[in-house]
């Protein structure tokens, strides 16, 4: 981690419709070439900051830095150009007829020449192993592998950031991996910033760093493994802490210690093998 990448200063904000703030005070930074996930339950105002992070919303006090540049109407259109955006829906985002078309979609919008475009669709769709699918029809892909085109289409623009905005909650357990796989390969081998908003805390728990939010705040930020920690408190915010970290309380009660707090899967089960066969 380097430079703040994004600076979040005594931001607030309150919809038309509501009473109370959706956003009250908030700081953050975002460091150049980290995963940064931002957690909480319906309502705790992660979407709505993912919202102002794109300039859908403008904060109603403090300010919002991209890139070094302060979000306003007049710099809406450069700050957008810094980030790419992975929604929930997959099927909400194709326009093209074809692999190839959707990815080259928001090339074509931002004028860039049909040489470069190309190299850059086949690219990018190397880069989340979907080259292969260049001609196949979108509606014919499963949804993980629609969600790596949307992240192809969002890389082949070369943001600074990309934020994944519950980019996996309408997955099955396949699409999520390859999805939570694709974006670990990326952050770690091209040095790319993601932001991952999300409730589910799995796919936070690969990330750098976790800011927990609830009722518009900042409510808790640590690395995976010291947010974990606070275990019954996540489920009374309204979270599941993950599966490996509930086995090893469960272990834990039965008198197997496991002597580390595993975040995945694949760590817990050669924790268990390692402890095994120490016996």
């Amino acid at each position: 981690m380097e430079s703040p990448l994004v600076v979040i200063k005594d931001v607030s904000f309150q919809y038309d419709s509501q009473e109370s703030l959706a956003l009250n005070q908030i700081n953050m930074e975002v460091y150049e070439g980290e995963w940064l996930a931002i957690v909480g339950h319906n309502g705790s105002g992660k979407s709505t900051l993912a919202r102002l992070l794109n300039g859908l919303q403008f904060p109603k006090e403090g300010s919002i830095t991209v890139a070094g540049i302060t979000l306003a109407e007049e710099t809406i259109w450069d700050i957008r150009r810094q980030i790419g955006m992975v929604f929930q829906n997959p099927d909400n985002q194709f326009v093209g007829t074809t692999v190839q078309d959707d990815v080259a979609f928001g090339l074509e919008n931002n004028g860039i020449p049909v040489d470069v475009m190309s190299e850059r669709v086949v690219d990018a769709l190397k880069k989340v192993n979907m080259d292969s699918f260049l001609d196949q029809e979108p509606h014919h892909l499963s949804g993980g592998q629609k969600q790596r085109v949307a992240i192809a289409g969002v890389l082949a623009l070369k943001p600074s950031i990309i934020i994944l905005d519950e980019a996996t909650s309408m997955l099955d357990p396949r699409g999520r991996a390859e999805v939570i796989e694709t974006i670990m390969k990326l952050q770690k081998q091209d040095k790319i910033t993601v932001i991952s908003i999300t409730h589910d805390l799995e796919e936070a728990s690969r990330a750098d760093r976790i800011i927990v939010m609830n009722k518009g705040e900042v409510y808790r930020e640590g690395t995976p493994n010291e947010i974990f920690l606070m275990d019954e408190e996540l489920i009374k915010l309204g979270l599941d802490i993950p599966f490996p970290i509930k086995m090893s309380n469960k272990l834990r009660e039965k008198g197997i210690s496991l002597g580390q707090q595993y975040l995945t899967e694949e760590e817990l089960v050669a924790g268990l093998w390692t402890s095994h066969s120490k016996m």
